[in-house]
This record gives structure tokens, C-alpha cells and sequence, in this order.
């Protein structure tokens, strides 16, 4: 039986140390012969931002219809809220907000209209609640002036917010969010992405999938980078750097490059490696910098450029690839 841990923080992937409100543990699915998901574990803390990070195919949007119960795994097990969606779907759902790649809108109806119906079926009935909810979230996401319009004549930013405003009307603990800036221009994908860091502040849980590298970074508290199905490695975007680039490296650049060569005898200097940028110098520690800057300026070292290496998390996706023996870029983009 596949053990499924439920409310045990995640053991050394870096991520806080809270119950998860998702766990997959060894989740096989196939679509005929085709397989979507191939041994893939992972967990998700609650009060945080997950993102599922990998390319076209990955398995991301098969991995959240396993988590609302819309799919069930060939093998291996899947826990929310302790749940298994499979079974306990209807409590599972109830407590999701979901917001699909292509979220299905009634271009007919207006706005209000469409959230007056999705409050109906969240069991929110027509009265004062219902009414409060929905002006709320309308008013969150920036949609008030466009409730009166007809759907069909919103632009796709416009839409995607309808949808996320549909999305937290019934004021669920876990909201769901495949691709929700595919289609939004840059000035809307920001305010759609800051919408959803807030929600985290609120209380809420957040899985969200992209194949965008610029939206995980800095907005997810922890990612899982997918790759045919499985998990390529998970944790917070600092504990997965450190996996791969375990000290701190400063570049250092002088009018005299040749004196840079002190610095293999300096305190908390690990080692350096000379290249087309300057002098790459691997340190036991960052405040260390201050003391190296002094003493090369003390010894005449006329410093043209000193710069922390700060790796990305684009760095991350293409050195956990190159590991896994993939050197394709895929569909993953900056």
C-alpha cells in the first residue's frame, strides 16, 4: 500500500514546515498508452503558493484533475485535505476554487449573470450573501464596472478575471490555477499574479501551473519541475539552488586582472576560476565580500566590478534537465 503522508511537515525539500493540504505518492495515470503521470510524488503546504513548473505534456493539468477527483490514478495514491478525491470528490471539490487553462464562461450571460449562477451552485443561494460575495470578489479582481457587459464582448484579460473572481466565491481553502495569464498581456498577467500572491495572505492554498520560468520566479514558494510525468525535484526556488550551487560565488574584476590572483590566499575564499567576466571566487560565506574588497583595495587593486552570482530559477530548470539527461529546451519558456 503506498503510504501517503497527510499532516507531517515535508521532510528536506526546504519548504516550511506545515500540514500539507495535497499529497501525491507515486501517482501513475495513463491515457490508453500514453502515460501522463509516471511515479509522481509530491506534496503541497498549506498557506503557500505551489507551482508546477515543466513543458506541454508535462502532466500538469492531469496532475490537478487527479487533485479535485476529475480523474482517479492507475496507481498510487492521492490525499486532500486528508481526503481521497476518488472517493470523498464532492467534499473535495467544495472546498476548491479552479480555474481552468480555457475557463468555460457563458459568453451570453453578463457578468453578474455568470457569477449570480456559479453562486447558485456553490449553494450561496440569491440573497445578501450571495450578493456580498460576489461584489467582494468583483471588486478584488477589478471586474465591478464590467458585471452589466455580455461575457462575449470582454477581452481575454477581462475573462480570466471573471474567472477568478467565479473562482473564490464560496471562499475555498484550495484554489486550483492552470496557465491563468495564457493569453493576458504583460501589464495583466502582472496584476493577475499579484492577485494570486495575495491570496496566500488570506489563508489560502495555491497550485498553480505554467510553463512560463518569469511567473514561478518570485512568486512560488515552492516548486516542482515536471518532466514526462514525474517529479524532476521539488522544494523552495533557494533550497533547489543550493542543491546545485552550494556555495555563494562573487565575480571580481580589476584594471589589472593579474592581481586578482591574491585572492586564493584570503580568508573564506573557497576557490577562483579566471574566465571572460572576471574572476569567479567561491566563498564559505557572503559577508566576506566587504573584507576581500578591503584588502584588495588596500594592496592597490583598482576594482572594476564586484557582483553576487545570483542563479535563476531559468538556471535551475536547464541544470535540473541537463542532470536528468535532457538537454532539449522544450516548451519551457523565459
Amino acid at each position: 500500500m503506498t503510504e501517503l503522508p497527510s499532516d507531517r511537515p515535508p521532510s528536506s525539500n526546504g519548504v516550511s514546515s506545515r500540514p500539507s493540504v495535497v499529497a501525491l505518492a507515486d501517482v501513475y495515470r495513463s491515457f490508453g498508452d500514453t502515460p501522463a503521470l509516471a511515479g509522481l510524488s509530491f506534496e503541497v503546504p498549506e498557506r503557500t503558493i505551489t507551482v508546477l513548473l515543466g513543458p506541454n505534456g508535462a502532466g500538469k493539468t492531469t496532475c490537478t484533475r487527479m487533485i479535485t477527483g476529475a480523474l482517479g490514478p492507475d496507481a498510487g495514491g492521492v490525499r486532500v485535505f486528508g481526503l481521497d478525491p476518488t472517493v470523498d470528490g464532492e467534499d473535495v471539490r467544495r472546498r476548491c476554487g479552479v480555474v481552468s487553462a480555457k475557463p468555460a464562461l457563458y459568453d451570453r450571460l453578463s457578468g453578474m449573470d455568470n457569477l449570480i449562477y456559479a453562486a447558485e451552485l456553490y449553494g450561496l443561494g440569491r440573497g445578501r450573501l450571495a450578493t456580498e460575495r460576489i461584489m467582494a470578489a468583483s471588486d478584488r479582481f477589478g471586474i465591478v464596472g464590467a458585471l452589466d457587459g455580455q461575457v462575449g464582448g470582454y477581452s481575454t484579460g477581462m475573462k480570466t478575471r471573471l474567472a477568478l473572481a467565479r473562482s473564490v466565491l464560496h471562499e475555498p481553502d484550495l484554489l486550483l490555477y492552470d496557465e491563468p495569464t495564457s493569453g493576458l498581456d504583460p501589464e495583466s498577467s502582472y496584476a493577475v499574479l499579484e492577485l494570486i500572491r495575495e491570496m496566500t495572505g488570506d489563508g489560502n492554498t495555491v497550485v498553480m501551473c505554467t510553463h512560463l520560468l518569469l511567473e514561478a520566479e518570485g512568486l512560488a514558494d515552492q516548486v516542482v519541475m515536471l518532466q514526462e510525468g514525474e517529479s524532476l525535484i521539488a522544494g523552495t526556488p533557494d533550497s533547489l539552488v543550493r542543491q546545485y550551487w552550494p556555495e555563494d560565488t562573487v565575480v571580481f574584476d580589476a584594471e589589472d586582472r593579474s592581481r586578482l590572483s591574491m585572492l586564493d590566499g584570503l580568508p573564506g575564499v573557497i576557490r577562483t576560476e579566471a574566465g571572460g567576466a572576471g574572476v569567479t571566487v567561491a566563498l564559505d560565506r557572503l559577508d566576506r565580500v566587504p573584507d576581500l574588497v578591503h584588502a584588495l583595495s588596500a594592496a592597490g587593486v583598482r576594482l572594476t566590478r564586484v557582483d553576487v552570482e545570483r542563479h535563476t530559477l531559468e538556471d535551475l530548470y536547464f541544470a535540473v534537465r541537463k542532470a536528468s539527461g535532457d538537454n532539449r529546451i522544450g516548451e519551457v519558456h523565459t
